[in-house]
């Protein structure tokens, strides 16, 4: 297991007091996301399709901050975007990590050999490097060769001085399980503490939408996966153990939503970190007023095939707090590989989807556009592309 006892006790602290103060929804992981700009273009992700306006965007360490203590979750996953562009994330890190938060700083790991200094070695801070297979799988992945090779130098050396890692793995249609399986032993025998799984993203405004998975591929996939989890250099998942087991089609889970909240440069994002359906201004409007029986599988046609973390980790983590023996067999035996599946979801009466992020786009434009510089400046405004890096 890759989760630390310590971090699974001060979770499960957390969600034992929500459940005492009668609290039916609440959050486990801030997804923070203080900028959209990127040192890559990957063609599985719709997080950089944006005008420069936006891109230039800074969420502030007060904004960030502010999102965190408002929002109360005991982990925050800083994304983006890549965060290691915005030039004030050492202090955003340490701010989190004062509140008392876990904090994953997620990164491509290209800035990171140059910027790692600016941060110190915590029990509860990671660097989660993103790497989604091996050299050739990666290069594919990210569109651009020669990636690997640098990410993996860097957590290297992030590794050696003294910091915990994992790597972020996200898999789409043409992974092959062999290969992962072999990735996987490679990245474990590098040392990392975790390796972090998830199905590809289904951005609807993503380039390529041709490799994103189905439910049943992705079941069929990580099945092949982790029946290959042999020998004596057991992978150490930093996913819990019933999400695995519902990757591998063992679990009939519905979404949690409100279980990762997102904060970007838009405000928090409706009604989850895949799909941008509307914004609210504070944590407390996005939980009384969004429409969360409108979303999920079952519910909403873009929700169909989604079984990504985002979504699903927070289910399987209240179903191992409410039924903990059923965690620790998943945790020992490992996700079951043979068998049948658990019953799919009904989409019969699922909702059409609805195109609305062009919008929400145009409508943070013409906000930003009657935006006075010192509100700007205040909110943390835009800055040119050479001050971004």
């Amino acid at each position: 297991m890759g989760i630390p006892l310590a971090q699974q006790a001060k979770v499960a602290a957390y969600v034992l007091k929500q459940q005492l103060m009668g609290r039916k929804r609440f959050p486990l992981v801030l997804m923070l996301e203080p900028l959209f700009r990127c040192n890559l273009a990957c063609a599985g992700c719709g997080k950089i399709d944006y005008p420069d306006a936006i891109l230039n965007k800074r969420l502030s360490v007060a904004e960030c901050l502010e999102a965190s203590a408002e929002c109360g979750a005991p982990v925050v996953a800083i994304a983006g975007g890549e965060p290691l562009l915005h030039k004030e994330m050492p202090a955003i890190v340490e701010g989190l990590l004062a509140q008392g938060r876990i904090v994953i700083l997620c990164t491509n790991a290209l800035l990171l050999e140059k910027r790692m200094d600016a941060y110190k070695p915590h029990p509860r801070f990671i660097w989660d490097i993103h790497l989604d297979g091996d050299q050739a799988q990666h290069a594919w992945a990210v569109s651009q060769d020669g990636v690997y090779d640098r990410a993996v130098d860097a957590l290297k050396k992030v590794r050696d001085a003294g910091f915990r890692t994992a790597i972020n793995c996200t898999l789409f249609n043409n992974a092959d399980p062999e290969r992962t399986a072999k990735f996987f032993d490679d990245v474990t025998a590098m040392g990392v503490d975790n390796i972090m799984l998830s199905p590809g993203y289904a951005y609807e405004r993503a380039p390529d939408q041709k490799h994103f998975l189905n439910r049943q591929k992705t079941k069929d996939l990580f099945r092949d996966i982790f029946a290959r989890n042999k020998g004596d250099a057991k992978w150490r998942m930093g996913n819990s153990p019933l999400f695995l087991d519902f990757l591998a089609g063992n679990q009939t889970y519905g979404c949690t939503p409100w279980g990762n909240p997102t904060r970007n440069v838009f405000g928090w994002q409706r009604p989850c970190y895949l799909l941008g359906e509307g914004y609210a201004k504070s944590f407390t409007e996005l939980m009384d007023t969004t429409e969360w029986d409108k979303y999920g599988v079952g519910n909403y046609e873009k929700c169909a095939d989604c079984m990504v973390h985002s979504g699903f980790e927070a289910t399987a983590a209240l179903d191992a707090l409410k039924r903990p023996w059923k965690a620790v067999a998943a945790q020992i035996r490992g996700p079951r590989t043979t068998g049948p599946m658990a019953p799919e979801i009904d989409l019969s009466q699922q909702r059409p989807a609805e195109y609305v992020f062009s919008a929400h786009v145009q409508q943070a434009m013409n906000d930003m556009a009657h935006e006075t510089p010192a509100r700007g400046a205040k909110h943390g405004g835009t800055a040119p592309p050479a001050a971004a890096e």
